[in-house]
């Protein structure tokens, strides 16, 4: 066989090519559809995403036959049953438990603001549960699913800031810390000074580094094993981020114990007359000894 033999034909190359692209449009589509609560047209969808309207149609019908689209009343596009059959794969995948979700719904109903569950997932902290509060918040990307800008989401801090430092070193290693707000931590120095915060305050807070105009305090539960294995995090307008360092944080920190507590004990028992957030600011932070820095570059 000849070197001409073994290499693939140049309109095989260019297949590949097309189809590579294909499937990441067709994906941006599924997105957008998902996205949009049943209110995506294709002239919607094309112009959103950079298609060609007999493009963007060749797409919906192809995702329409495998059932992963429907079109309904009005011409507009949702998400179909085979879609639902992936997302409710993916909740059972790496979804919080019962009794984790239930800790959640307890602590939105104690500050009726919007609160998150978060958790590890192939070495990522994933966000697997939220909650909108009684003043809704829009934050782009921050949906269940989500794993990125670690750097910058107090939900992670929190719980990066109990992990060994050189698998915090590790993570962050050649990875470039966006600024995604004027607020954004950008070094990585200043992330694990950050950290060493954390640990003494008993919390993380986000002062509007991930989206602008929003503030976050989070804190994080362990395993029996007092391993970091996810975070409770409630978030509020930033014109009303002084809540979070009163009331908010404690009640944050006290749905992460009981949650560390069920996780250690494999029973949920909450009492109203122990729990921190029901003494007369009783709560303090717990302290730790300070992280030593690490540079991963």
């Amino acid at each position: 066989m000849t070197d001409h033999d073994r290499m693939p034909a140049r309109g095989a190359q260019s297949s590949e090519a097309t189809l590579l692209q294909t499937l990441t449009r067709g994906l941006d589509v599924l997105e957008l559809v998902a996205t949009s609560n049943g209110q995506a047209t294709a002239k919607m969808i094309a112009s959103t995403i950079g298609l060609r309207s007999s493009t963007c149609y060749h797409l919906l019908r192809t995702l329409k036959q495998a059932g992963y689209v429907v079109r309904v009343e009005g011409g507009t596009y949702d998400v179909g049953p085979r879609a639902g059959a992936l997302g409710h794969h993916l909740d059972t995948r790496f979804g919080p438990s019962p009794e984790i979700s239930a800790l959640l719904s307890r602590l939105h109903n104690k500050t009726r603001e919007t609160a998150y569950v978060c958790g590890w997932y192939h070495g990522s902290i994933v966000m697997q549960q939220f909650i909108g509060g009684t003043h809704p918040l829009v934050v782009k990307q921050l949906e269940v699913g989500y794993s990125g800008n670690m750097h910058a989401r107090a939900s992670c801090k929190s719980v990066l800031a109990h992990l060994p430092e050189d698998i915090v070193a590790a993570m962050f290693s050649g990875v470039e810390l966006a600024a995604l707000t004027p607020k954004t931590t950008t070094s990585y120095p200043a992330l694990v000074a950050q950290l060493a915060e954390v640990r003494g305050r008993g919390y993380a807070i986000d002062d509007e580094e991930f989206h602008e105009g929003v503030c976050c305090v989070s804190s994080a539960f362990f395993d029996a094993q007092n391993n970091p294995v996810g975070s409770f995090t409630v978030s509020v307008p930033s014109n009303r981020s002084e809540s979070l360092f009163t009331s908010v944080a404690a009640e944050v920190h006290e749905a992460a114990s009981l949650a560390t507590t069920m996780l250690r004990s494999g029973r949920l028992v909450v009492n109203e007359q122990a729990t921190p957030a029901s003494r007369e600011r009783g709560w303090r932070p717990r302290q730790t000894p300070s992280m030593r820095l690490v540079d991963p570059s």
